[in-house]
């Protein structure tokens, strides 16, 4: 059987695999593109091979507003084709995250977006109630690290607790998520609205 260029080309531009991948793949599936495009997928091939700092430039910007229309979140995700930003399992992990945000709060995406002065203030809230209790200056560095640690898997959105299964954090979700699509999916941004909230 022969495969066209223009059918190449297409399964290319749908899956972001390579050209001679995407023409055995239409050779094994006697140019089927759907077919094909399942066939690169079990196979692992159009996931394009992670790269440290690949860009993630397509992606999703997802609504989610919580019953009762008091509560409202939108979150960016990233990934990087716009084959992957279309799938179901892509769609379903970026509105787990919006709900994640809506119950939870989150201060941060990670901890390095806090700034300096939240964590410094927070140190010294535990470090004066450390010297309040009477604790030893030997150990109050240490239970003031454990406290800092307690504090970021509250405030910061990839060391929280997966709010539907609290077995595994947002990072974990999001790192099996990646693996099972095969590219580097990103949360970039989100911003949460409470109604009456101050501004």
């Amino acid at each position: 059987m022969t495969v066209s260029a223009g059918e190449v080309k297409k399964l290319r531009d749908l899956t972001g695999a390579g050209m001679m991948d995407c023409k055995a793949a239409l050779m094994e599936t006697e140019g089927d593109i759907e077919k094909a495009v399942e066939y690169l997928r079990k196979k692992g091939i159009a996931s394009a091979q992670k790269r440290e700092g690949r860009e993630v430039k397509e992606g999703a910007i997802i609504a989610y507003v919580h019953p009762g229309n008091r509560l409202g979140v939108m979150v960016e995700v990233n990934c990087e084709t716009d084959f992957v930003a279309k799938t179901n399992d892509f769609q379903l992990f970026s509105k787990d995250i919006a709900m994640q945000i809506a119950a939870t709060n989150p201060m941060a995406i990670q901890r390095e977006d806090l700034s300096k002065e939240i964590v410094e203030k927070e140190l010294d809230i535990y470090r004066t109630q450390m010297k309040e209790e009477g604790k030893p200056d030997n150990v109050i560095d240490k239970i003031v690290q454990g406290k800092l640690e307690k504090y970021y898997q509250e405030v910061v959105l990839l060391e929280q607790g997966f709010v539907k299964d609290t077995s595994k954090t947002v990072k974990e979700y999001l790192l099996e998520v990646s693996g099972k699509l095969g590219e580097h999916i990103s949360i970039r941004r989100f911003v949460r609205f409470q109604l009456g909230e101050e501004i």
